[in-house]
């Protein structure tokens, strides 16, 4: 898949509470920041399925979403 085609995740610091299930699940993509919030950081490194189930779907607060 192309890069311009792909969709990439997006995660919304205010609303995270630094769990880091993300970051466990998706390492690849996802980590903690400085303070202790996670953010994306290749937004590339695993497929959009893994993604979505792996982060998105299990986050508790839904601070994970797609960037349109």
């Amino acid at each position: 898949m192309e890069e311009e085609e792909m969709r990439k995740p997006w995660v919304d610091q205010d609303a995270c509470i630094g769990c880091g299930l993300c970051v466990n699940n998706v390492p690849e993509v996802f980590r903690l920041a400085d303070h202790d919030k996670a953010e994306v950081y290749d937004a590339g490194g695993a497929y959009e399925d893994t993604i979505q189930q792996e982060a998105i779907d299990i986050c508790p607060v839904s601070c994970i979403q797609w960037l349109d």
